[in-house]
């Protein structure tokens, strides 16, 4: 194992961005110089910034270095991929202690290059420096997208129709499962944590994927949502911050929300409740959006797209429908705070 400081900031630098090729012709100049260039005539430039901390978003007892590079990345492609945009390049800023050697980061950095190579996202830059509190991750994503394809959260409009892809919950549950496991194995040398029939539920928290592909579905059946959000922090928050933004209400309705077996299983082990974890959640970087009504046939063709709600006037509220169809619940923002005390 190699110590960090034996190579320096930029020893370690040359080491980690060593064999990097940009895939994008906006690249001009990437890491090398003072500063990255980039062209990008005739579009809009979107621009997003992530920061991981150490033992408040990720817990290095049972997140493998690799998977946390992945994550860091794909979750930033994620927030471009929400804007109707491509990413198209990433600067990694690292905050690093003692107690992590050269081969640790060389780890980290091999999950970020893998998302990096199946996104088609280049590496143009990014800071390393010391850190006293464990491990920093700041990744800023830059991307594009023609200048009438943008989508915002505030387009939304009475009677559009509300969308998920994939299901809900299933991150949530597998945070829950981790940590079942890592108080389990309290104290035992011998421990081997059980994921039998949850794999699902594990990937999904420790390797999320951003949703590219129904973004080009969307593209190529011809609908540009009217808003759109990524599910990072839970249903019920990106559905409020929708309605916020575009000064309307909504009615999604529980039976309607997009819950996968292995999540329903998980959480009734646990004793919790499946919709409030499906709702209030997050992580699960799935894509929220809505379609005028008009667009109902071509969005019900995309395959993993599930139609759970419309929008309705500000005046009407936001609210949970039941599953019986006879009771409304207020919608509330439950969804991890990551500044609350």
């Amino acid at each position: 194992m190699a110590e960090i400081s034996e190579l320096g900031e930029f020893g370690l630098i040359d080491r980690l961005t060593a064999g990097l090729n940009n895939v994008n012709t906006a690249s001009e100049v990437a890491v090398g110089d003072d500063a990255a260039v980039l062209s990008y005539p005739d579009t809009k430039v979107l621009v997003t910034t992530d920061m991981l901390l150490e033992n408040v978003h990720f817990d290095l007892t049972y997140v493998p270095l690799k998977h946390l590079g992945y994550k860091a990345a794909v979750v930033n492609f994620s927030d471009i991929y929400a804007m109707n945009g491509t990413p198209r390049q990433i600067t990694v800023g690292l905050g690093v202690s003692k107690r992590f050697t050269v081969e640790h980061i060389e780890e980290l950095y091999a999950g970020m290059r893998l998302a990096c190579q199946i996104y088609g996202v280049d590496i143009v830059g990014g800071d390393t420096c010391a850190s006293h509190q464990g491990l920093v991750i700041s990744i800023t994503c830059i991307g594009d997208a023609p200048a009438d394809s943008v989508v915002r959260r505030s387009g939304a409009k009475d009677t559009d129709l509300i969308c998920v892809s994939g299901d809900l919950g299933a991150a949530y549950m597998g945070l829950q499962l981790l940590e079942r496991e890592k108080v389990a194995s309290a104290g035992r040398k011998d421990f081997v944590p059980d994921f039998a029939g949850k794999e699902y539920l594990v990937e999904r928290q420790l390797k999320p994927e951003a949703r590219r592909d129904i973004v080009r579905e969307l593209a190529a059946v011809g609908v540009k949502p009217t808003s759109m959000i990524d599910v990072s922090d839970g249903l019920s928050s990106e559905l409020i911050h929708i309605c916020k933004d575009s000064n309307v209400g909504c009615r999604v309705y529980e039976d309607r929300i997009p819950i996968d077996y292995q999540t329903a299983v998980m959480a009734e082990e646990l004793n919790m409740n499946l919709v409030t974890a499906a709702l209030n959640g997050g992580e699960d970087y799935e894509l929220l959006f809505t379609v005028p009504l008009t667009d109902r046939d071509k969005v019900e063709k995309i395959e993993g797209v599930k139609i759970i709600g419309y929008i309705t006037k500000p005046e009407l509220g936001r609210v949970l429908v039941t599953r019986d169809g006879e009771g409304e619940i207020p919608l509330s923002a439950q969804g991890w705070n990551p500044l609350k005390g």
